[in-house]
């Protein structure tokens, strides 16, 4: 692609009707994303966790996740999820993009509309935090939209499976 997508991208707010769209973008980013760093195993049990048409609907109907659409020319090519996990502290849970429209600015146009939906939900300065794979190459855009490294671990997301994150953070 030879021009800025994010000329005509829009975000705006998903609802459960949006659930196979999110489910279906998923599907085309995230192994892809992890195919270098986690066994397929792995990365199919994660999809299953994170991903399902059911879980997709919990997260947004009972653990106050808010996802965000990014449409190009009304188009699904990515997503993003916040949710609070304490008074002044917000975890952005997942961001991605479609892998053709990756570098043309779509992920800061969904990085700043999380900032955007967090302050729209709590004015009051907070934290948003983040965990990253530390073998993702993501690890530098969040670097790039100012985030910092707060700390590290390897989180146990059962069935045997670790998340090897660092957890980054920046004031909001």
């Amino acid at each position: 692609m030879t021009t800025t997508p994010t000329d005509k991208v829009t975000l705006r707010k998903a609802t459960v009707d949006d659930i196979p769209v999110i489910h279906r973008l998923a599907w085309q980013v995230f192994p892809l994303t992890y195919q270098d760093i986690l066994s397929k195993e792995q990365s199919d049990y994660m999809m299953e966790w994170m991903y399902s048409p059911d879980n997709l609907r919990k997260q947004m109907t009972e653990e106050g996740h808010t996802y965000l659409l990014a449409l190009a020319d009304g188009d699904p090519v990515g997503y993003v999820s916040v949710q609070q996990e304490e008074p002044h502290v917000w975890h952005l849970q997942k961001i991605y993009v479609l892998p053709h429209c990756q570098g043309l600015h779509v992920g800061e146009t969904l990085f700043h509309g999380a900032i955007a939906e967090i302050k729209r939900q709590h004015p009051e300065p907070c934290e948003m935090r983040l965990n990253v794979n530390r073998h993702n190459k993501a690890l530098g855009f969040y670097q790039h939209m100012g985030m910092r490294k707060i700390a590290e671990g390897d989180f146990d997301i059962g069935d045997g499976y670790y998340m090897n994150d660092y957890i980054m953070g920046m004031e909001i």
